[in-house]
């Protein structure tokens, strides 16, 4: 399957600037202030980065070793921005397949994780996205995605509650109670090895 190169998002980086130095003055600051000169642009740098984000290369593929074989990676620390009061949150993605005919190069597993989750999003939506470029790219549906995350938008702002949220995609053979908890499974003892 060829590469899929997506049109790059961008920002108007010049515009962001200006509007938060409008933000600052409506909050009650002073822009003009040492403190908050360079804010506007560096808030405006961060908001580039985080959203021209370049994954790299995302399909490097082999051929399967064995068939049949469940293939896991967890603990993978991402941040997003939540898409309702963008604020950020943190995730540890865990994914795992069944591996047919190919198997996905390791390091693509973090790239599809960050790729999707540098945008103004909601968890549940990040692991189904999560989820459909590894269908997409391994040509099956034997595929899982599980986050467990927190989120500022509850942890520093109204119920000012720390928190952990946990989601999972899950689809084809991870729909079987068996192979369900194999995965949650191999999650949970990962979990304990990193405590």
């Amino acid at each position: 399957m060829p590469e899929q190169h997506l049109s790059p998002k961008t920002i108007d980086h010049e515009r962001v600037k200006t509007l938060v130095r409008e933000l600052l003055i409506a909050i009650g600051e002073n822009p003009d202030r040492e403190g908050l000169l360079e804010t506007p642009r560096r808030i405006a740098d961060f908001y580039r980065e985080f959203i021209e984000y370049d994954p790299g290369k995302l399909e490097t593929t082999f051929d399967s070793v064995r068939h049949n074989q469940m293939v896991a990676v967890t603990g993978m620390r991402v941040w997003s921005m939540c898409e309702h009061h963008m604020l950020p949150f943190w995730c540890d993605v865990s994914v795992a397949y069944i591996a047919d005919d190919k198997v996905l190069g390791l390091s693509k597993f973090a790239r599809i994780a960050h790729k999707n989750a540098h945008a103004l999003s909601l968890q549940e939506k990040l692991v189904a996205d999560i989820s459909d470029d590894l269908k997409r790219i391994l040509g099956t549906k034997n595929v899982a995605v599980m986050a467990k995350g927190e989120h500022l938008c509850m942890t520093m702002r109204g119920i000012r509650t720390p928190h952990r949220m946990i989601s999972s995609a899950l689809d084809g053979q991870f729909l079987k109670a068996e192979t369900r908890a194999e995965f949650f499974n191999l999650v949970n003892a990962s979990d304990a090895m990193t405590r």
